[in-house]
């Protein structure tokens, strides 16, 4: 889906408007412009589809034990106020009969924060494609992240975070997923 920047820009002219700013004076005239070009980057994951990062893979003969990358950054823009919340995703998985590069991982994570999203939705979608797009025996998503919306305006808190969790399969189990919770808060 390619972003229609010249509505994005009239989008915004009309909002400095609407709040009693002159869109035309010299610190805004290049905001509308500006604020297509972020959303173009913001929003790039619409219309991916997050599993083709994980189209490569090497066969495995599926007695692989977890694999875990930590501290993965990312940043989506909230669907309900349109404000950014930025954190870090912790996703491990336990192949099935293939892995992939371990650089793989956050392009599907980059590819689903790029859209209007909420937290709690985000981690069930890399979730679900990890574990479709691997047939993984296990998968868990864990995402610790800054809303904008909770630090900016209402609450103001600044310093709070959200933590969500998404497993599939064997990482379910309480007792498997307790390893991989160990694992992910270890120091280093």
């Amino acid at each position: 889906m390619a972003i229609d920047s010249g509505r994005i820009e009239a989008a915004v002219a009309e909002l400095l408007s609407a709040i009693g700013e002159d869109p035309a004076r010299p610190g805004l005239v290049d905001t509308p412009r500006r604020v297509a070009e972020a959303y173009a980057d913001y929003f790039s994951g619409l219309g991916s589809d997050p599993v083709d990062h994980l189209r490569e893979t090497i066969p495995t003969d599926g007695t692989g034990e977890l694999v875990l990358l930590r501290d993965i950054e990312f940043r989506s823009i909230c669907e309900h106020h349109l404000l950014p919340f930025t954190g870090v995703a912790h996703v491990g998985y336990i192949p099935g009969s293939r892995i992939v590069g371990l650089g793989k991982l956050p392009r599907v994570v980059e590819t689903l924060a790029s859209r209007p999203q909420l937290q709690e939705r985000l981690g069930e979608q890399i979730a679900d494609a990890l574990s479709d797009g691997l047939d993984a025996r296990g998968v868990l998503v864990v995402l610790d992240a800054v809303h904008g919306c909770v630090s900016a305006r209402g609450a103001r808190q600044a310093h709070s975070s959200t933590v969500t969790v998404a497993s599939r399969g064997a990482l379910s189990d309480p007792v498997e997923r307790a390893e991989a919770m160990a694992l992910i808060g270890s120091a280093r």
